[in-house]
């Protein structure tokens, strides 16, 4: 099983720093590669909050993910680098296919392209755009993936679709993947999974899940591929989770009260070390040694370790070690 690590991104991510910089960005890039990660994640908003996490509602400035990305390829040679996910309504699918194929030239061909219907509502309000409905964020979403695709595997390409049109569009340079990128789907609705089934390499969802709960969502993929005659297991599998390991139980719970030290007041407010556990990679290193292997049977083939209590923060470099080296066996 591969790892992978979403890297702070928003002013929230690292306790005392807020801005944060581009400099904390790449300290926390390489130290993840020199320790073992096998890949490098950035999600994707203009701005963030997080009330939905049961933190503050004020805004939290954000770092664009490709352009970042670009930045970042030269300071990171070996690991691979991925979006988690692009919001398909913030760029044309053709200009998105542009920037693609130049970031995967850029990086020597270590691109891994995730993109989603989007969920935030104050970014569409931003961009002067009123969030579609589920079904029509769907529909654009799989629109969008069907175009990005076809570009990025090379050659003319002409669409007129529902939402998306292109006259002989193509991209030079071509990206050095071949056929092009690997391109998923981020999500778990009913909808979503089919849509993954029918035009995506495969399937990432993130940030609590159980195993009985992610087994359920995969008999949905797994019987959308069946509908449409594809052998669900050419459906990769990538899942995020928050994680925390300690040595024996007492480190962890002393990791988990230094978690909930440095996290964003509320998000944690009465939670329990015992609660934190459900649905995230958290214990011992024996404990998440086969939890890991209870998701590798369960055909996840990249686990994108959260090292923190909301997405993309980072409580610290020692979590991040110290995760690499619990499952680095």
């Amino acid at each position: 099983m591969r790892i992978g690590l979403a890297l702070p991104q928003y002013d929230c991510s690292v306790a005392g720093e807020s801005p944060l910089t581009f400099p904390t960005i790449v300290e926390h890039a390489r130290v993840a590669e020199a320790v073992g990660y096998d890949s490098l994640w950035l999600s994707d908003h203009l701005f963030f909050d997080l009330a939905k996490y049961g933190g503050g509602a004020e805004r939290q400035g954000a770092f664009e993910p490709i352009a970042t990305f670009g930045a970042l390829a030269g300071a990171v040679p070996r690991v691979r680098l991925g979006t988690l996910v692009l919001c398909e309504a913030l760029r044309p699918p053709t200009v998105l296919a542009k920037a693609l194929a130049t970031l995967d030239c850029i990086t020597g061909g270590r691109l891994d392209v995730g993109l989603g219907a989007g969920w935030y509502e104050p970014e569409y309000a931003a961009i002067g755009m009123a969030m579609p409905p589920p079904g029509v964020r769907i529909r654009r979403l799989r629109e969008a993936t069907e175009l990005v695709c076809a570009l990025l595997e090379g050659g003319d390409v002409t669409h007129h679709g529902e939402f998306f049109h292109a006259d002989g569009a193509r991209l030079d340079p071509v990206p050095i993947q071949r056929p092009r990128p690997p391109v998923f789907i981020g999500g778990k609705g009913d909808r979503l999974l089919a849509t993954v089934a029918a035009v995506a390499d495969g399937w990432n969802t993130c940030w609590a899940w159980t195993p009985d709960d992610y087994r359920a969502r995969l008999g949905v993929l797994n019987r959308a591929c069946e509908a449409i005659g594809r052998d669900p297991t050419t459906v990769t599998r990538s899942l995020g989770l928050y994680a925390l390991v300690g040595e024996d139980e007492a480190d962890l719970a002393a990791r988990f009260e230094r978690m909930r030290a440095l996290s964003p007041a509320g998000v944690l407010d009465g939670m329990t070390l015992d609660e934190w556990r459900v649905g995230r990679l958290v214990g011992t290193v024996e404990q998440v040694r086969d939890q890991a292997a209870t998701w590798a049977e369960l055909g996840v083939e990249t686990l994108i370790l959260g090292a923190g209590a909301v997405p993309f923060q980072v409580v610290g470099l020692e979590e991040v070690t110290a995760l690499a080296e619990a499952l680095r066996v």
